[in-house]
């Protein structure tokens, strides 16, 4: 069995759903402790309680020690099974990470599957689903799976009340490299608004043509008209020859609309400047394909903490070497090859 010590690195809830993903592809169990042990409220919260049973309900695994608050658990896997899921938060908890925690298993099942995740869509403190379904999703399907996700309502932080589908056909997953970006062929900034006024969005977007200097027409404000609760999402999209990159700002009560968009065009700049094809969230997001294909090789800026330490929980269920190095000032290549 393998033993994770959920204090290790980052500290988090990213350590708990790696090892949730990769338990199942490999069939090996293990046990957890120290869950989410950097964090203010330590243990499983709702979102991560939803992500461990998803798990083994694919994986048709036994378990011990799931529940509300748990800072330990063991996770027994056996065969996993494809069909059509219903996964619910019940809170404004990311579903897009719960999705992300199962995907890995039913890229590689026998069958198609189909999965309906309700919770929160768009959360500050995850991948939003617009990241998801620009971003990371054409890249698996690269890879040889073919993955569409539908947005049917979105959940903002704190109300939640999203809803997506996801349809899934599983492929052996091939090695891909990702080292040139490629000429930029569209770029576009979307402000959405829900239940609040929507000059907050325009406030955003006019950041946005002063600082990147974009026209008009590469800007949309959108009213959002079936939320839940209010919420406030600034996403803008590079889309280039080789890849898509999605950076976002959320809307807080105590931040004013100008700072939500400097700091996402503050993190737009860095990624264009560096010249490389994969931004820093969707470098984190890719260790684990990878390593399930065997290898692969890309470009990206400096590494997270989220992705060392991904990447050595990794290791720990897969043979697979993984080298991260600096070949050029803020430009980094992260490399991976079976050990």
């Amino acid at each position: 069995m393998v033993t994770i010590d959920g204090s290790f690195g980052e500290g988090g809830g990213q350590i708990l759903r790696t090892s949730l993903a990769l338990s199942l592809v490999t069939g090996k169990p293990f046990s957890i402790h120290n869950i989410r042990a950097g964090r203010k409220k330590p243990g499983l919260m709702r979102q991560h309680l939803t992500a461990v049973n998803a798990a083994a309900e694919i994986g048709q695994a036994a378990i011990e020690g799931n529940r509300i608050g748990s800072q330990a658990f063991t996770f027994k896997p056996d065969m996993i099974k494809s069909g059509n899921y219903h996964f619910a938060i019940g809170s404004a908890g990311s579903c897009t990470l719960v999705f992300q925690t199962i995907l890995p298993a039913l890229l590689i099942a026998g069958e198609p599957s189909e999965i309906i995740l309700e919770g929160g869509t768009h959360n500050p403190f995850a991948p939003p689903f617009d990241f998801l379904e620009k971003a990371f999703l054409p890249v698996i399907s690269r890879m040889g799976p073919k993955v569409d996700a539908v947005l049917e309502k979105p959940g903002f932080y704190p109300a939640g009340g999203g809803r997506f589908k996801v349809s899934i056909n599983p492929a052996g997953l091939k090695k891909i490299e990702l080292l040139e970006r490629g000429d930029i062929i569209h770029k576009a900034a979307r402000a959405s608004v829900a239940n609040l006024p929507v000059k907050i969005a325009n406030r955003e977007l006019k950041i946005i043509r002063e600082m990147l200097e974009w026209g008009r027409e590469q800007l949309n404000a959108v009213n959002v008209e079936n939320s839940q609760g209010p919420g406030n999402i600034l996403t803008i999209e590079i889309e280039s020859e080789n890849i898509t990159e999605v950076f976002t700002g959320f809307g807080e009560k105590g931040v004013s609309a100008e700072t939500v968009a400097k700091r996402a065009v503050k993190s737009v700049q860095e990624y264009l400047a560096a010249n490389i094809p994969v931004g820093r969230h969707l470098s984190d997001q890719l260790l684990i394909p990878m390593a399930l294909s065997g290898g692969g090789k890309f470009r990206t800026l400096s590494p997270t903490k989220h992705t060392t330490t991904n990447a050595e929980i990794i290791k720990k269920f897969i043979d697979v070497d993984i080298a991260i190095n600096e070949y050029e000032q803020n430009r980094w290549e992260i490399e991976l090859w079976n050990g």
